[in-house]
Parts: structure tokens; C-alpha cells; sequence
């Protein structure tokens, strides 16, 4: 059985997870990235995050976020947050002997999806999805931008084949959303029962 046959089963049977590393690139919809965040620190999560010089500025321009910090981000301390510069090759994050559960890249740019499917490695957050991938861990990446050239699919192809999970931000209308947060909240529940971190967000389909 192929490792992407079995992900389905693997993602119901494991425990929450407890460590994990969260990029946040340089593709519009950053409030994806900030909420995943919010629902993993609720969740007891210790969190590594990197956040790519794009990404800082979209941050600003999109939520008037000017810092990387646990007050800026989720507007509360937190000891549970760790922030890694995206030129620090020297991280433990760049090493496959760092204990991590799983990454997640939310948002991520069509950029970022076509270097990790090249294996580039120059930056610490494609170091890290790199180190992710032959380290046989969850590799999640919620790509935000559309239309898809044919470049995109096969990149995502490539990274899904490799055991990578492509997890497009594509809210949900079932629930009949009446803010732009209960849009949001569709696709980071997703991310979270990807995960196998539980959450109470109200995602689930009744009919």
C-alpha cells in the first residue's frame, strides 16, 4: 500500500498532535494562518513559526499585524509559540533530529508549493517541509491562490505523491456562514481534523 493509500486511516487513529511547525508564506488570506494558530495555542499545542518576509508584510497590509509576537497574532501572551527567522539555516527546525509532529504552510503560495516540489531548500520553511517529507511526517499545505495552471497540478501532484497533503482554502456554505470568520473557520477545522487536534469549531455537515 502506496503512503498516500493509508493517510486517511493514519490521521483517525493518531492521538492530538502536541508539536508543531506553522508557516505562513507570502499569499493573500494570512487570517487563515493567524486563525489556525489561535484554535492550535487554545488547543495546548507548542508551536514553531515562521513567517516569510512576503508574509510579514501581507500580515500588515491584510490585519494590521506590524509584529511576530503572541500578543500580536493572538492578541494574548503565550509561552507556548516559538518564531523562527526564515534566513536561519542554523534553527533546529532545518534538522530531520528535531522532534516535530507535523507542518502546516497556511496560507501557501503557488511559490512555495513549486519549491517544495523541486526540494529547494534555501529558506528555513522549504528546509522544513523538505526535512517533513524524508522525515516520512504531516506535511499540510493550504494553498490560497486560483486559477491553477497546469504547473500548479502537477506540483501538488508530485507533493501528494510524496506523501504531502494539499488542502485548498475552500470554505464551506453548508452551514450557512454569515461572517467572514465562520468561512474561515470551515477551512481551519479542516486543517485541525487533518491533524487530529480537536476542536469544537462548527464545521461539521448535517443534512
Amino acid at each position: 500500500m502506496s503512503n498516500t493509500d493509508n493517510q486517511g486511516d493514519n490521521f483517525k487513529s493518531r492521538p492530538s498532535l502536541r508539536k508543531i511547525v506553522l508557516g505562513i508564506s507570502g499569499a493573500s488570506g494570512v487570517i487563515y494562518g493567524q486563525r489556525l494558530l489561535d484554535e492550535l495555542e487554545k488547543a495546548g499545542c507548542e508551536l514553531h513559526i515562521i513567517i516569510t518576509e512576503l508574509a510579514q508584510q501581507i500580515l500588515m497590509d491584510e490585519l494590521g499585524i506590524m509584529e511576530q509576537s503572541a500578543d500580536a497574532l493572538l492578541g494574548r501572551a503565550s509561552e507556548r509559540l516559538s518564531f523562527h527567522k526564515n534566513s536561519d539555516m542554523f534553527s533546529p527546525l532545518a534538522s530531520g533530529s528535531f522532534p516535530v509532529d507535523a507542518m502546516v504552510v497556511c496560507p501557501c503560495s503557488s511559490h512555495s508549493v513549486s519549491s517544495i516540489a523541486a526540494g529547494l531548500a534555501d529558506t528555513l520553511l522549504l528546509r522544513s517541509a523538505y526535512v517533513s517529507l524524508k522525515q516520512n511526517r504531516s506535511l499540510i499545505l493550504v494553498h490560497r491562490e486560483m486559477p491553477l495552471t497546469a504547473i500548479d497540478l502537477e506540483n501538488m501532484l508530485k507533493i501528494t505523491r510524496i506523501g504531502g497533503i494539499i488542502c485548498p482554502a475552500s470554505p464551506a456554505f453548508y452551514n450557512e456562514p454569515e461572517t467572514v470568520n465562520n468561512l474561515v473557520d470551515t477551512v481551519v477545522g479542516r486543517v485541525l481534523d487533518l491533524l487530529g487536534v480537536d476542536h469544537d469549531l462548527p464545521i461539521r455537515w448535517s443534512p
